[in-house]
This record gives structure tokens, C-alpha cells and sequence, in this order.
């Protein structure tokens, strides 16, 4: 009976050391490199945004932000590594609309659960779209082009990187709420589409602003709208989709998540520095020029945001029975 009475406490002991531990730990975070896990190649939209985010994140955090680019199957390479590492706050993972309300509809087989299997730390950007026409175009409106769109049903076409892309889902949230109908034409990455839009073999593409506006700067393409629900300061002479379209959106959204059971304190604290990074002008200045907001926000409500956007390509993704290639 001692004996037992003694392996207990000796069991008892070991655990609260082990608890004292990790919660000394946990209070010494950071004390080393932090992994951020981007599911996008090198030098692509994701990861420049990763790469100016982690430099100032490195400096609030007071170590070095280390990328890990992990691309492949539409980031759920890179997601699935993220969703696996230990819950340490020493990985973290950079997602985007991509991975975390568009892929799940349209792969349900992916190797993990977007909400089971993650902890949402931070919303950190968004990137609208830019509604663009051929200079030859009828419509230098949206309502315009609406109205050309229903005397020619299924005479006018778009344009998209690809079935499923937010390109394409864009375009079919806009026919949704339009009522038109106009015929799909994939093309592998919105760079290959544009020399068809500038000669007017295309009707309309939605791009992302960034990539897009270059050629309305330069006089090839004519800009309609953006896709925020708002004016968008990267392109405050452009209104947006929705004065015509009330409630329409589509943005590519940044976001930092953790994996599952990351620790309450250091989803606080990583989400403190996230912000605090984001509001220095300098950082502000260059996501700006590549074509990102940058957004503050808690843990809960960029859970509640990812939740609202997954419903509504879910919808989209469904109603129009698209399914990946």
C-alpha cells in the first residue's frame, strides 16, 4: 500500500514538473527562430507578402521569422504541415482564401479540417480583384456591362486562371448576382488570358488588382470596379462592384494560423505582434505597393470571417457545380 502511495506521488511530481515546464516555456516564447510555413512557390504573391509580414514580425517578436515555402496541390502541401507541427508557436502557417474557404468545397478529400484541425490567430491582409474589359468594350460601367450581358445571353465569355481559382469563382459570384449568363474559358494563370482580353477575344476578367492594374496604367485594359465591398485605397478612382451589385465581395484574404491546441497566451501574443507590425507605415507602404491591405483583427474575428467567406464559395461552388480539374 506505501508503495503504491509512493509511485503516485513520485507520477504526481513528474507531472507537475512537466507542467511547470511547459508553462516556463510558454513564458520564454520566443526564445528561438520561428517557422512560417507558406503553401505558395518563392517569389509569388503569397510569399513577398510572407517575406515583408515576417521582417517586421521578426523585429516586434525580437528573433528571426524563418519562411518555409511549401507549395503543391493548391497549398494543401504546406497547409498540411502546418496543421501536423507541434503546438509550440514555433510553427506557423500564412493561408490564404485558397486553402481555407475555397479548397475545402471544392476538394473535400483534403488531409485535414480547416476548423478542427487549426487555430486562427490573425486576419493580416486582403487583395481585392479588378473588374477589366477591352478598350473596344460597349460598357465603362458595371451597370453597363450588366445590361450588355443580358441582350447577348451566352454571346460574351470571361476569363480565368482556372476552375476553382478565385478568378473563376469571382466571375461566378458576379454572374449569380447579376442574373447573366456568360460562358466560362479557363486558362492556366490570368498571364496567359490577358493578351486575349487586350484583343478583345474575351469579354471580362476578374484579376487580382496588383497584376491587373498595371494594364489600365498603361492604357491596354479599361478598369470597371474592384471587388472590395468598399472603394479600395490602392485604387480609390475605381467604386466598387457592389454600388451596382449591393453586398458583392470577393477578396483574397492573408491570414495566420496556428496548428490545433495552440496555447490561448501565444495565439495572444503572436496575434499583439501580428497587429503591431501591420500598423507600422513602412510595412504598410509596402504591402500597399504589392496590392494588399493590411487588416487588424482578433483570433475570433478572423475565425468568424473565414467561416462567413468558406459558406459563401461553398454556395457558389455548389449552385454552379464546379468541381476542380
Amino acid at each position: 500500500m506505501k508503495r503504491r502511495q509512493h509511485l503516485l506521488l513520485v507520477a504526481a511530481g513528474a507531472a507537475t514538473a512537466l507542467t511547470h515546464s511547459f508553462a516556463n516555456a510558454q513564458a520564454a516564447w520566443p526564445s528561438k527562430p520561428i517557422r512560417l510555413v507558406v503553401p505558395f512557390p518563392a517569389a509569388g504573391a503569397t510569399d513577398l507578402f510572407a517575406r515583408t509580414l515576417a521582417q517586421k514580425l521578426g523585429e516586434v517578436l525580437g528573433v528571426t521569422v524563418v519562411i518555409d515555402n511549401k507549395p503543391g496541390a493548391g497549398g494543401a502541401i504546406g497547409a498540411d504541415a502546418g496543421a501536423k507541427a507541434a503546438p509550440d508557436g514555433y510553427t506557423l502557417l500564412l493561408t490564404t482564401s485558397s486553402t481555407h474557404a475555397i479548397g475545402p468545397a471544392i476538394n473535400p478529400r483534403l488531409p485535414y479540417d480547416t476548423v478542427r484541425d487549426f487555430t486562427p490567430i490573425a486576419h493580416v491582409g486582403n487583395a481585392p480583384s479588378i473588374m477589366l474589359v477591352p478598350n473596344d468594350s460597349p460598357a465603362r460601367t458595371v451597370q453597363q456591362w450588366i445590361d450588355h450581358a443580358r441582350r447577348n445571353p451566352g454571346k460574351l465569355n470571361y476569363g480565368s486562371s482556372g476552375t476553382g481559382t478565385i478568378v473563376h469563382l469571382t466571375a461566378e459570384l458576379f454572374k449569380a448576382q447579376a442574373g447573366v449568363f456568360v460562358t466560362h474559358i479557363p486558362y492556366k494563370g490570368t498571364a496567359l488570358a490577358m493578351p486575349d482580353l487586350i484583343s478583345g477575344k474575351l469579354d471580362v476578367i476578374f484579376d487580382s488588382l496588383p497584376t491587373g492594374l498595371p494594364f489600365v496604367r498603361d492604357g491596354r485594359l479599361r478598369a470597371l470596379a474592384v471587388t472590395s465591398l468598399k472603394r479600395s485605397p490602392l485604387a480609390p478612382d475605381l467604386p466598387p462592384v457592389a454600388d451596382v451589385l449591393p453586398g458583392f465581395e470577393s477578396n483574397t484574404w492573408f491570414g495566420i494560423y496556428g496548428p490545433r491546441g495552440l496555447p490561448a497566451d501565444l495565439v495572444a501574443k503572436v496575434n499583439a505582434a501580428a497587429n503591431q507590425a501591420l500598423a507600422d507605415a513602412a510595412t504598410r507602404d509596402k504591402l500597399a505597393r504589392l496590392g494588399i491591405e493590411p487588416v487588424q483583427s482578433t483570433p475570433a474575428q478572423f475565425g468568424q470571417m473565414v467561416a462567413a467567406d468558406a459558406a459563401k464559395w461553398k454556395k457558389i461552388i455548389v449552385d454552379r457545380k464546379i468541381t476542380a480539374d
